[in-house]
C-alpha cells in the first residue's frame, strides 16, 4: 500500500527506504514500535498490556519477547531499572493510562 502511494513496486520501494533509513521497512517498524515502548515505560506506570497495544501488538507476550529480544531484557525490568523519578512509574506496572501526549512519535 505504501509502495502503490510512492508510486513504485514493493521491491522498489523497500529498497529505497533501506536505502534512505539504513534497514529495511519491516525492521524500521519494529525498532520504531520498541523504542517508542521504552520510552512509554520510562515515562508512565501504564500496565504492560496497554503499552503493548498502543505500539501496535495485539499480545502481551509477542511484546514482551520482541522487546527482550530488542533490549536483552524483559519490559518490566527495564522499566524498574530505568524507569524516571517522579514520573510515576512503578515497578509492578500496575494502574495508570497513557494520554496522546505520550504516545507521540516525536517526543
Amino acid at each position: 500500500m505504501v509502495a502503490a502511494r510512492a508510486g513504485l513496486s514493493r521491491a522498489a520501494f523497500s529498497k529505497r527506504f533501506a536505502d534512505t533509513v539504513g534497514r529495511p521497512p519491516a525492521a524500521y517498524l519494529t525498532w520504531w514500535r520498541l523504542t517508542t515502548a521504552a520510552r512509554l515505560l520510562r515515562a508512565s506506570d501504564a500496565p504492560l498490556s496497554q503499552v503493548a497495544a498502543r505500539v501496535g501488538y495485539t499480545s502481551p507476550f509477542a511484546f514482551a519477547n520482541a522487546f527482550k529480544r530488542a533490549f536483552g531484557t524483559a519490559p518490566g525490568r527495564y522499566r524498574r531499572h530505568h524507569g524516571a523519578p517522579g514520573k510515576g512509574a512503578r515497578a509492578d506496572g500496575a494502574g495508570g493510562s497513557l494520554t496522546a501526549s505520550e504516545v507521540s512519535p516525536g517526543r
